[in-house]
């Protein structure tokens, strides 16, 4: 398989700004081009991946990065019409929360969610995890955009 040289495209649906910039600064440091984009809730997260109204010229991410807990539509609904929409369900997803409930975990699972991760508080932890998941998903895993038809 050729090597990818594009950069890769990351979709971060996050209300909270701090974790935002966490991300993005966390993103700076990777090894590869990532270009990440920002929804700060879960209807404008449908909007960006249907290409609607002001993101029709938005780029189908290869990665997205979704909290559970947003307003306008939560995380939970925002994965249901991912991974049921034909256009969209290939597209791994990694939830990204603080929440460690179980039913949580098990919806988001039973939702086809890629990889569930509990969002540690602590800054030097969160910046470990981000560094973690562009090392796996980025790096290590083929994601499905990355293979020819």
């Amino acid at each position: 398989m050729e090597k990818n040289t594009r950069p890769v495209n990351v979709l971060l649906v996050e209300d909270n700004p701090g974790d935002v910039r966490l991300t993005q600064e966390a993103f700076k440091e990777a090894k590869m081009s990532i270009k990440l984009d920002v929804t700060m809730d879960g209807a404008e997260a449908i909007k960006f991946l249907r290409k609607e109204g002001e993101y029709e010229t938005a780029v189908t991410p290869d990665l997205i990065l979704l909290d559970l807990n947003l307003p306008k539509k939560d995380g939970r609904e925002v994965l249901r019409e991912i991974k049921t929409d034909d256009k969209l369900k290939r597209i791994p997803v990694v939830v990204l929360t603080t929440s460690n409930a179980e039913q949580d975990i098990m919806k988001s699972y039973n939702l086809h969610v890629n990889c569930y991760i509990n969002k540690p508080v602590d800054f030097e932890k969160f910046f470990d995890i981000i560094q973690k998941i562009e090392e796996f998903w980025l790096t290590t895993a083929i994601l499905p955009t990355m293979v020819r038809p």
